[in-house]
């Protein structure tokens, strides 16, 4: 940490990954906790599963945009864009709240994950680009450790602050948005501090890139092909992409199921235990991240992916026997743990060996991917619910 915090742009740029996870993950509370307030059972699953799933879209559909973007421009504009994008799409939020717009809220997720969906790429190839080939590991590993301490701070606080003004009695989703709305004017100051924080990184030399973006192909669905050619292409690659979508695809689940479980079965209604337990995957994940970062200082650790992939299976195979509220955070916090161990190396890996003029096409089908298992994973969520299934 010593060592990266000195590279030229490094400070700025960690408070801005801190923040874009901070302020994509708050308004997902809030809708996620009005969710968990007024539905139970299959349906409440299935609502919860749409709203990861309006996250996950994006992500799928804007593969070939945010690559290329990423490839030809600076990738220091790509954020900068996507910083004023999500200052214009907080406000509509902010908005959204104040006049009980509960559904039209609903939908603003997927426009926040939109713009996430186009920082992504320019994020994690920039991270080559201010640290180094030789630091990759441990910049991964920070870059991961804070997007996860960012998560765990908007899961506190966000569900703090919407129980602190939660009204009591009988309500509606317009009542519990107007009562709680004060709490997006913090998602557009967090966006606004982003912004200014992307405007103090150092400006990389232009790419050279002159081809332009296929549309029509775009459009026809006949581009996906060329864009998941890196992972083709490089069986490293596609090993570390598979990797990294089933741990996610499996914590999509995860995320789905639990909030009725521990309604149904633990008897919990306030969202602070209900995220709180949550959480302790993320406080997992971030002390994982860090410690496989720091194996990860000057090479690469693959000696951790094992160990990582062991523990994970391990936790889950315990996980449905938790009959505790304490039982069920130290899992969820054994199985963030193994899997910060596990997904800060391949990250590592698929940056190390993407081409540097395909850098941003690679990181796009990765997320790409990860995000198609996600949503797979999610849908099958669904179909259980549908079927009667417990959570």
């Amino acid at each position: 940490m010593i060592k990266l915090r000195h590279f030229a742009g490094a400070i700025p740029f960690l408070v801005a990954v801190f923040l874009n996870a901070f302020v994509d993950l708050g308004h997902k509370i809030i809708i996620q906790n009005t969710v968990f307030k007024l539905y139970d059972g299959p349906l409440q699953v299935i609502l919860i599963a749409i709203v990861n799933g309006l996250i996950l879209l994006p992500f799928i559909l804007l593969l070939s945009p945010a690559g290329f973007l990423s490839d030809k421009y600076r990738k220091t504009s790509i954020m900068q864009a996507s910083a004023w994008a999500a200052v214009a799409i907080t406000l509509g939020i902010t908005a959204c709240y104040y006049m009980g717009w509960f559904w039209a809220a609903f939908a603003m997720t997927f426009l926040l994950a939109a713009q996430s969906a186009v920082y992504s790429p320019a994020k994690y190839g920039y991270i080559r680009e201010l640290f180094g080939k030789e630091h990759l590991g441990e910049a991964n590993g920070l870059v991961s450790a804070l997007s996860i301490c960012a998560i765990l701070v908007g899961i506190f606080a966000f569900s703090i602050l919407f129980e602190l003004w939660y009204p009591a009695g009988s309500l509606s989703e317009a009542d519990i948005l107007r009562a709680i709305a004060p709490i997006g004017w913090l998602l557009v100051l967090n966006s606004v501090i982003e912004l200014v924080m992307m405007y103090r990184l150092p400006t990389q030399p232009a790419t050279g890139v002159t081809t332009t973006f296929e549309t029509t192909k775009y459009l026809s669905g006949r581009l996906f092909g060329k864009d998941l050619q890196p992972l083709v292409r490089s069986k490293v690659i596609r090993l570390s992409v598979i990797g990294l979508a089933t741990f996610w695809g499996v914590g999509q689940v995860m995320l789905a199921a639990f909030p009725a479980f521990a309604k149904e079965e633990m008897f919990l209604t306030n969202t602070i235990f209900v995220q709180g337990i949550l959480a302790c995957s993320g406080v997992g994940i971030a002390l994982g991240s860090v410690f496989a970062g720091r194996f990860s200082r000057d090479y690469i650790e693959t000696g951790l992916l094992p160990l990582g992939a062991l523990g994970i299976a391990m936790g889950l195979l315990y996980l449905p026997f938790t009959e505790t509220l304490m039982a069920a955070a130290f899992t969820f916090l054994f199985i963030g743990l193994m899997g910060g161990i596990f997904i800060v190396p391949l990250n590592a890996l698929i940056q190390f060996h993407a081409d540097e003029s395909e850098m941003g096409r690679t990181l796009a089908a990765n997320n790409w991917v990860q995000t198609v298992v996600m949503l797979g994973f999610l849908l099958l969520t669904v179909a259980f619910s549908l079927l009667g299934l417990s959570s």
